[in-house]
């Protein structure tokens, strides 16, 4: 049985290189190629027919909204697996409503990829855990609203600009002249306010939003 060929597109490039290591680690896959640029997947994917493509839905300068159209018109047979940081069942629709295949979070977990990846081979949709559990909530409970960056302390704001930067805790404790556990501290404080898990998610926050720090 040939492999299955992947393309992922994602505008953090330390985002990307998690996706294409998941996937290699895996013999079944072949990553025949990956961007940050929306413009640029559409010329791969045309030259490659990719059998799925990883569309990070945040991606520039064409959002994934846009890219997805343009991807089915050049691979129609290509099977899109949306990304996103964030838990917004009307994006899942949407995507879904668009061509893609499945709709995961990047907080879904390793297992769950995978299982996203065996649905749409399968010739199946596939939404996320974490997406159908917020979409069987009761709506009162406005899990779809983003926490905004006014949660934080002055002092969290000022790690986060560093963090923006591309910084690491060592660089930023050298920068404000704290100590590394202290930044430490202010970074666990900032994900659990913005109810985020990891700093990838962190980042793909701040580019969403746009935030002007």
């Amino acid at each position: 049985m040939p492999n299955i060929s992947v393309v992922v597109i994602d505008d953090h490039a330390l985002i990307r290189e998690s996706w294409i290591q998941l996937l290699t680690m895996s013999r079944q896959f072949d990553v025949v190629g990956d961007t940050g640029d929306s413009a640029k997947a559409i010329g791969i994917i045309r030259d490659t027919l990719p059998d799925i493509v990883f569309l990070d839905i945040n991606i520039k300068p064409k959002d994934g909204f846009e890219t997805i159209r343009e991807i089915l018109a050049v691979s129609p047979k290509s099977k899109v697996i949306a990304l996103s940081m964030y838990t917004l069942p009307a994006y899942a629709k949407k995507m879904i409503s668009l061509g893609a295949k499945a709709y995961v979070t990047k907080n879904s977990s390793v297992d769950e990829i995978m299982e996203a990846i065996i649905a749409v081979t399968n010739g199946e949709i596939y939404i996320c855990r974490e997406i159908s559990a917020i979409s069987a909530a009761p709506v009162s409970e406005k899990q779809e609203r983003p926490p905004s960056l006014n949660l934080l302390s002055e002092r969290e704001v000022k790690v986060l600009q560093f963090v923006k930067r591309g910084l690491s805790s060592r660089e930023i404790s050298s920068e404000l002249k704290i100590s590394y556990r202290t930044v430490e501290v202010h970074r666990h404080k900032i994900l659990k306010k913005l109810n985020l898990k990891n700093t990838p998610s962190l980042i793909n926050y701040l580019n969403f939003t746009n935030a002007d720090l």
